[in-house]
């Protein structure tokens, strides 16, 4: 039968919390369990199981198979479990060697309240494991982390271990082990300790569910297969293949075949070792001037001392305080600064360019060029850094003389004074700590003025930016364009990139609502520019330009551009999904609006086609799509945004005819009942056209309808009549040719 006795019996009072070189035990087990107890309980109430970066599984969804890690989890789940038990297992061992004495009530409500917080622990260990597991079978993609109340609980409790090594000299706890009692509390003490160990540790790694590799097929035709280990990187130590890491990167520490730079490396690695070594010496040298001073020792003697004092903390360095010089150096090291990040700009630039042209670089097996011009690039960028480097350290080297002239100047003056009895030893040790004092106000204002200095070069490119004007410019009080049917005006509009050359001259038409204007003619007369000035990248030299009789130089950029939708010849993907691709047409539409955009553009069977489907990755550039793919999700995004007013640039001259054919039916479907204007490079897709304008020169030289033009005999029956003789030439080419006899 267990006896319960006072609170704390003999180990009491409550408080003081120090007794007899230790903390009071009964102190102590009634703060900790108290506490562990109301953490747990503040876990519980706020209910966060687990915290997770999630997503709705598509593309980037993982394939679930083999389950959690066995072996930490169920060494988790046994930490745990032991960490709820052990607390009652050690009132237990009380009892047992009490031999019928009382216990102290606080011993028992100890063991409750670790036992009831070692429960909580373990009942959110396994909800946080079954909540992950619902949503990977629900296909989120889930980052697997501990609660931050479980790790709080789990942190306290080992801290509370390593608390209890504080009160190792107290005979009121086990560590004597001076009888049976505390022997068994010992070897409980060092069990419980492995167990917070190790939960703490694993609480930290927190081993989650193993992802499998999954295979993306984007042209299933052509077997385009990306294949790739998922890992969640967050869930990885930094000291993951620490040993492999290593021997990879000891090959660029240690310069091969270069005597002069490893000679270059074990110099660097002695003098830090003389820089370790000198922090311990520069204090001997400033008890040995105090000692001398003390002892009213020789002139000579203190004074080299002093000097050899002072020279060691030369040697240390550290100083940068030395302002009329900091600013001057600084100043003078801003042109190496300038011309390294003018170097690394112009290096980054030939890194980037080469990436994005790797197709040309391969077709004409030019790696070897473009990685010796890169080479290059980084050369100079190193010997442009190696000067701004070598600059700092001499705007330091400078200031720290500077300092030791100034610091050795004063201790040889301070110490003859005090040898001369004009001053006391208090006196010297004053000067030293004083003149530190001075010289860490100095030594952050030095740092801070060169910061600003390097931080204001660092961004004068983005100064640069910040002063180029912005050419196209809503004007003061613009309103909104107040769309009514998209009638189109230019009139005797003018305009030119440079000066002293016109891309267009006195150019005027009018396009009405509803109708289909086509803009031919030879490349360079102007065709695109039209385009470009209707949406207003740029503005007219003179003239003006209407929609519905309103200037749209006086409207907003914004109304204009949200009424027009533009389906241009060379389609840029982003590198992201069809679907976001698509949506970019409008961000806010929801994926049945996408779906029918799609459609509406032809697109959509080839889209579920694909393995993931709309939540396909179309690669840098679009380059997993073909050319027709990539121009109907061109085509699917101006559908999506419903505009008033279609501008078509070439949109189809580089398709085959097949192809052109098809998405010509989609643009029809388009640009029904809208105003269109098309810039064609193939005559046979604006025969149908409501107008023709035929440009030359930045000139309208003919205007009309097909039939008119043909018939006139001008510039564009000369075109016609090439394109056809062209298409002839080529239907020949193609017939099978009879073998002669």
């Amino acid at each position: 039968m267990v006896t319960v006795g006072n609170y704390c019996e003999a180990e009491g009072p409550v408080g003081p919390a120090w007794t007899q070189d230790g903390l009071s035990p009964c102190f102590f087990f009634t703060l900790v369990p108290s506490t562990r107890m109301a953490l747990g309980t503040l876990a519980l109430v706020l209910a966060l199981p687990c915290r997770r970066r999630e997503r709705p599984a598509g593309a980037d969804s993982l394939s679930w198979g083999a389950g959690p890690r066995i072996s930490p989890y169920v060494l988790q789940l046994l930490l745990a479990t032991l960490q709820a038990a052990l607390p009652l297992a050690g009132l237990a061992g009380r009892v047992g060697t009490a031999r019928g004495a009382p216990l102290p009530s606080y011993l028992l409500l100890a063991s409750v309240l670790e036992s009831l917080a070692g429960a909580c622990g373990l009942w959110l260990l396994v909800v946080e494991r079954s909540q992950a597991r619902q949503r990977l079978a629900m296909g989120i993609w889930i980052k697997f982390r501990h609660s931050p109340g479980l790790l709080l609980l789990w942190t306290v409790a080992f801290a509370a271990e390593n608390l209890a090594l504080v009160s190792w000299n107290s005979p009121q706890w086990w560590w004597a082990r001076a009888d049976l009692g505390q022997q068994v509390q010992f070897s409980l003490w060092v069990l419980r300790y492995v167990v917070s160990g190790g939960l703490f540790v694993l609480g930290l790694w927190a081993p989650g569910l193993r992802p499998q590799s999954y295979t993306l097929q984007v042209h299933e035709e052509d077997q385009d297969v990306e294949r790739s280990q998922v890992r969640s990187a967050a869930q990885q130590s930094t000291w993951r293949d620490f040993g492999r890491k290593l021997r990879l990167l000891s090959g660029y520490l240690w310069p091969r075949g270069s005597p002069a730079l490893q000679l270059v490396v074990l110099i660097c690695l002695g003098l830090m070792g003389l820089e370790r070594a000198l922090n311990v010496l520069v204090p001997i040298f400033y008890r040995n001037i105090v000692n001398l001073l003390t002892e009213k020792a020789p002139w000579n003697s203190l004074a080299w001392t002093v000097t050899s004092y002072v020279f060691l903390k030369f040697l240390q360095g550290g100083g940068t305080g030395s302002t009329a010089l900091t600013i001057v150096v600084t100043e003078w090291r801003t042109k190496f600064r300038r011309a390294m990040n003018t170097q690394e700009n112009a290096t980054r630039a030939r890194a980037v360019d080469s990436l994005l042209n790797f197709e040309t670089v391969k077709y004409y097996n030019a790696e070897s060029y473009e990685v010796e011009r890169y080479r290059e690039a980084i050369i100079k960028y190193q010997g442009l850094e190696w000067k701004s480097s070598a600059s700092l350290v001499l705007l330091n080297q400078t200031q720290n003389l500077v300092i030791g002239l100034g610091l050795l100047a004063g201790s040889l003056l301070c110490a003859y004074f005090v040898s001369e009895q004009k001053l006391q030893v208090g006196d010297y040790v004053l000067f030293g700590t004083y003149i530190i004092q001075l010289y860490m106000p100095l030594n952050w204002f030095g740092t801070y003025y060169r910061m600003i200095q390097t931080n204001f070069i660092d961004m004068e490119n983005m100064f640069d930016l910040l002063k180029e004007e912005t050419e196209v410019k809503d004007l003061p009080g613009a309103g909104p364009l107040r769309f009514q049917k998209g009638r189109i005006e230019f009139e005797n509009v003018h305009f030119s990139y440079a000066d002293g050359q016109e891309t267009l001259q006195d150019v005027s038409f009018t396009v009405m609502p509803g109708q289909t204007l086509a803009l031919v003619g030879p490349s360079g007369a102007g065709k695109s520019t039209i385009l470009r000035l209707l949406f207003r990248f740029y503005d007219i030299s003179s003239g003006c330009i209407r929609i519905d009789g309103q200037d749209i130089s006086q409207v907003t950029q914004a109304s204009l551009r949200s009424h027009i939708g533009v389906v241009p010849q060379d389609t840029v993907l982003f590198n992201d999904t069809i679907a976001d691709n698509i949506r970019y047409g409008r961000v806010t539409a929801g994926n049945d609006e996408v779906e029918a955009a799609a459609q509406a553009a032809g697109i959509h069977d080839a889209i579920m086609a694909f393995p993931e489907g709309y939540r396909t990755q179309v690669g840098e550039r679009g380059l997993k799509l073909s050319g027709g793919e990539k121009q109907r999700v061109a085509i699917a995004r101006t559908i999506l945004k419903a505009p008033d007013i279609i501008l078509l640039d070439e949109a189809t001259s580089a398709l085959d005819t097949s192809n052109e054919r098809a998405i010509q039916a989609s643009l029809a479907k388009v640009c029904a009942n809208r105003t269109t204007i098309v810039v064609a490079h193939r005559l046979s897709t604006v025969v149908n056209a409501d107008q023709i304008l035929v440009i030359k020169d930045g000139c309208i030289v003919e205007r009309g309808r097909h039939e008119a033009l043909l018939s006139r005999g001008g510039v564009y029956a000369d075109m016609w009549q090439l394109q056809q003789q062209g298409q002839e030439e080529t239907s020949e080419d193609t017939k099978p040719q009879t073998m002669e006899r």
